[in-house]
């Protein structure tokens, strides 16, 4: 059945930006199993160690590609791979493959960025700002252009909590136009300075820099078949191609992963704030389908009108406020089906406890992250092991400062655009490119998230799971027991503390009453 969508892309040429990535993977994966594309053009970026076709060799090992090559064997004979980098002026491009793509892609998915919250401005203005521009500038040159997806973050208006699907041009202290001139005639090192200044409110360069780009588009794309499309926190899929599928540790995930492996016991966040968080494979569905709303909206307008500019639509995929889930809610789920699903890594039984207070954080980091890093990584050294612990609680510590201001509250995103463009696809659409958030079940999207992690992080297989339980079950036991004693503990240091006060206080009565009286002649 060629539905509107499928037959949209049928016999299109991709260009992608970000395969190699977790969601521009899934993109690709996508493309290949449910449309007929002719091509897509996978832009890939030479290492200092590792050659492209290297590179590109690897990228079509991955476990993500299982499902479509029993279902279609060549499918990635249509993927082709082109050198080239978003951080190098003109993409890295050469002059043959520029020609080739410009002649041949009527699509673009943008989803190369930087997203490190603390890499130095002037590379991530780089890398998420100007390869925008110069993207823009490549899509100018496509006379077969029917659509350009840029892929955003919900949170690249984050100064505000309330987040509509429109442009913030308020958020920005300086415009985007300015910064890049700028990056480009000062030195790095003087970008990096400013970075305080121009940034303003903006936690990271990540958002700001984003913010920066959807004003590229806002000012130099309109002229284009664009859509700016803004996915909240990505986790693992939820169906497709396989369940739970992830590839990374970045952000959430990285959390998620340390409580499940029994590392992560203190939280910095806000049990009670809503966890803006969204499955993978709805990510790819919503750019994919985004894709062809913007081509339908930009078709040639009948010669008896004119044509009339209106800013590049966006569309946002984020949590509704009809199906929320809180972080409280989250890591209980979490626990609860790691519980049943644990794997033989974890090195403690998991537990997590929350708080919001910076300072109670730094203390409480010693005691539940640091003293039983130190004792785990000294049984290591006396192994003859690296010691990893301490090292790793750095990096984790460091993550939950960064991503705090995303989770101390609740944002609200508007999804009117979004909710638009799933009330117009088809049922047949819907049923392929399926994203409707208002209805995932978050307990089934948790029991797949743990089981991908334990099969696509932790590596392991279904056969050690009776293992993993009896090991978690004494795991339980030593960490009731160990409750136990530091109760004990803590009430005898408590019983002894009180004595002394008391001791101290009765003999001050004593004291007192036994005092003599000494009285004073009258004058």
């Amino acid at each position: 059945m060629q539905t509107e969508i499928l037959q949209f892309y049928r016999n299109k040429s991709v260009f992608v930006t970000g395969g190699t990535g977790f969601l521009g993977k899934v993109i690709i994966e996508k493309l290949l199993r449910s449309t007929d594309v002719r091509r897509v053009y996978l832009l890939i970026r030479p290492k200092k160690n590792d050659t492209v076709e290297r590179r590109f060799h690897a990228w079509k090992d991955e476990q993500v590609f299982e499902t479509l090559l029993k279902a279609k064997p060549e499918a990635l004979n249509l993927v082709t791979p082109i050198a080239g980098d978003c951080s190098e002026p003109g993409l890295g491009l050469s002059d043959e493959d520029r020609r080739t793509v410009t002649a041949d892609v009527q699509v673009i998915i943008h989803s190369a960025a930087s997203i490190r919250f603390v890499e130095p401005l002037h590379r991530a203005v780089n890398i998420n700002t100007r390869a925008t521009r110069l993207l823009i500038q490549l899509a100018k040159e496509m006379k077969g252009l029917e659509a350009f997806v840029h892929i955003s973050t919900a949170f690249s208006n984050c100064p505000s909590q309330h987040i509509e699907e429109r442009f913030y041009p308020e958020h920005l202290s300086c415009p985007a136009a300015k910064v890049l001139e700028l990056n480009d005639t000062l030195s790095p090192d003087l970008v990096d300075n400013m970075a305080p200044a121009l940034m303003g409110k903006f936690p990271n360069t990540y958002t700001y820099t984003k913010a920066l780009a959807e004003q590229v588009i806002q000012m130099e794309g309109q002229d284009l078949p664009i859509c700016i499309f803004r996915p909240a926190i990505i986790l693992a899929n939820f169906k497709e191609p396989m369940s739970g599928w992830i590839d990374n540790l970045h952000g959430i995930v990285a959390l998620i992963y340390g409580n499940a492996h029994g590392i992560l016991r203190l939280l910095y966040v806000n049990p009670k704030s809503h966890a803006i968080v969204v499955p993978g494979d709805y990510c790819a569905n919503v750019a994919l389908a985004s894709g062809w709303q913007v081509a339908k909206n930009s078709a040639s307008p009948s010669s008896c009108q004119l044509p009339v500019k209106k800013p590049p639509p966006i569309f946002t995929l984020a949590t509704t406020q009809s199906n929320p889930v809180t972080y409280g809610d989250g890591v209980g789920l979490g626990i609860c089906h790691n519980n049943k699903i644990p794997v033989t890594k974890t090195i403690w039984y998991p537990f997590a406890h929350f708080t919001t207070s910076l300072w109670l954080f730094k203390l409480g980091c010693i005691f539940y992250h640091l003293i039983p890093g130190y004792f785990f990584d000294l049984l290591l050294r006396i192994q003859g092991k690296k010691p990893i612990l301490i090292k790793t609680y750095q990096k984790i510590h460091e993550a939950l400062l960064l991503l705090f201001p995303f989770n101390e509250v609740t944002y609200v995103m508007d999804m009117k655009n979004t909710n638009q463009l799933w009330n117009s696809m088809s049922p047949e659409d819907k049923g392929i490119f399926p994203f409707d958030m208002a209805n995932l079940n978050w307990d089934e999207y948790f029991v797949r998230i743990l089981t991908g992690m334990r099969v696509f992080l932790f590596k392991e297989s279904w056969d050690t799971l009776e293992y993993a339980k009896k090991r978690l079950f004494r795991f339980y036991l030593l960490h009731r027991c160990l409750q136990l004693a530091l109760c004990m503990v803590i009430g005898k240091f408590v019983w002894i503390l009180y004595s002394l006060l008391a001791n101290t206080y009765f003999k001050s009565i004593e004291v007192t009453l036994t005092s003599p009286v000494i009285d004073f002649p009258s004058i």
